[in-house]
């Protein structure tokens, strides 16, 4: 089979498109992987999927046969490696998972325009932006705020404290999204300076609130929590009869 000049410089310029759509949203949330890493792995996939197809032709002796699907069904294994490339792990959070599966999906819109596939890849192409655009907002609009949630912290004013809290609030794949610091205060019957931090935070949707108040009030120097605005009552905490 052979395929035209035209033809190729169609397909190539079509992969750069389609692949610059999807890198140009990463690249507007300031994703590792943005617009021209996008567009070099839909071209490229673009690239292996004609010289897969085309590049070869006849047989080699009488029973081994051109099988066209081999070299681009190595991108498919290949791409993972550099997917795996843009997952970060930061404060016990996973972060980039997103990214490492537009790359995945636009290696595949790569593949499927190398092979005259058009219709395919444009309709992949427009289900990927807006899934990432449109199901986006939706997230921030409507989950988000679900995952918000204001912490009080009172504790005696001591070197440490709140990185230890926020020790606490990373191992449970908590981020803080804000702190706020409050007047002084002293207290005479501890005889010490007492802290109120307020903690603006986001939580994952299946946090075991109890866990969290539990490692809380472990921690040295907490005298009182309050969790959206109620108190969490850590003595009867401590008895197990805390329910959250």
């Amino acid at each position: 089979m052979e395929i035209s000049y035209w033809e190729i410089a169609l397909r190539l310029g079509l992969a750069v498109l389609f692949g610059g759509l999807v890198g140009f949203e990463r690249e507007s949330h300031n994703r590792p992987a943005g617009f021209r890493t996008h567009i070099l792995v839909c071209a490229g996939s673009a690239l292996i999927m004609m010289v897969s197809a085309y590049g070869f032709s006849g047989e080699f002796g009488d029973k081994f046969a051109v099988d066209p699907s081999r070299i681009a069904a190595q991108v498919v294994t290949g791409i993972g490696f550099l997917g795996a490339g843009t997952i970060l792990q930061q404060r016990g959070s996973i972060r980039g998972l997103t990214t490492a599966a537009s790359i995945w999906v636009v290696s595949g819109i790569g593949l499927a325009t190398g092979i005259g596939f058009y219709a395919g890849a444009a309709m992949a192409t427009f289900l990927v932006l807006i899934s990432l655009l449109l199901l986006g907002r939706i997230d921030r609009a409507i989950l988000a705020q679900r995952r918000l949630k204001r912490l009080v912290v009172r504790a005696v004013d001591q070197p440490g404290v709140i990185a230890s809290i926020s020790g606490v609030l990373g191992e449970l794949n908590i981020n803080i999204r804000q702190i706020d610091l409050k007047t002084m205060e002293y207290q005479a019957d501890i005889r010490s300076e007492v802290a109120t931090m307020e903690f603006l935070l986001v939580v994952p949707l299946n946090l075991d609130s109890a866990q969290l108040f539990r490692r809380l009030a472990c921690q040295a120097g907490i005298l009182w929590i309050s969790w959206q605005g109620e108190e969490v009552p850590l003595k009867t905490f401590f008895n197990n009869s805390f329910v959250s």
